[in-house]
């Protein structure tokens, strides 16, 4: 069960990542562009990082890895909201 929660937000982390980077918000530039490279292939590749790390975690008896992955998602979330409204 932990494992689906967690990959649920992953599967949202990766929506949110894409949605911001096809926004062309101009804060974008301020990124390295190896992250903004083929449609932002290492921009999701880390964020791939981060959830198999907080599944291996969750997995291996480590609960803090669910709250602290699913902290990450909720301002993950939340820039994405700004960003996209335009209030940033």
């Amino acid at each position: 069960m932990v494992l689906a929660l967690l990959f649920v937000c992953g599967v949202l982390n990766f929506a949110l990542g894409k949605a911001m980077l096809e926004s062309k918000h101009p804060i974008l530039d301020s990124l390295p562009p190896a992250l903004r490279r083929n449609g932002g292939r290492m921009s999701l590749g880390f964020e791939f990082a981060i959830l198999l790390a907080a599944m291996v975690l969750a997995a291996n008896g480590w609960p803090a890895a669910i709250w602290l992955y699913g902290g990450y998602t909720a301002i993950n979330g939340l820039f994405c909201w700004l960003l996209i409204d335009g209030r940033l």
